[in-house]
């Protein structure tokens, strides 16, 4: 659809033909313009990946984080119980 509309065809009539909204067409081809760095009015294709994936792995070491929080209060009231360090298990 990009390659169409490059070659002179509008989103309009490509609408028409193969059914996706002109909108959609045209936000390909803006998307595409950004991915070739002919535009700068967001972010590229890539760097929306990197942003999903650093997010991704942002929630993880944040859960990592709390439990280790847990644990680690967890462990500090059962050496305050047990000043001799038997748990008595």
């Amino acid at each position: 659809m990009v390659e169409l509309v490059r070659s002179g065809r509008t989103p309009e009539e490509l609408s028409r033909e193969f059914e996706p909204t002109a909108q959609s067409i045209a936000n390909w081809v803006r998307q595409a313009d950004r991915d070739a760095g002919k535009r700068s009015d967001g972010a590229t294709t890539a760097e929306r990946e990197e942003l999903i994936r650093l997010r991704r792995e942002n929630q993880r070491l944040r859960q990592e984080r709390d439990i280790l929080s847990k644990a680690a209060a967890w462990f500090a009231r059962e050496s305050k119980a047990n000043p001799n360090g038997f748990s008595g298990s």
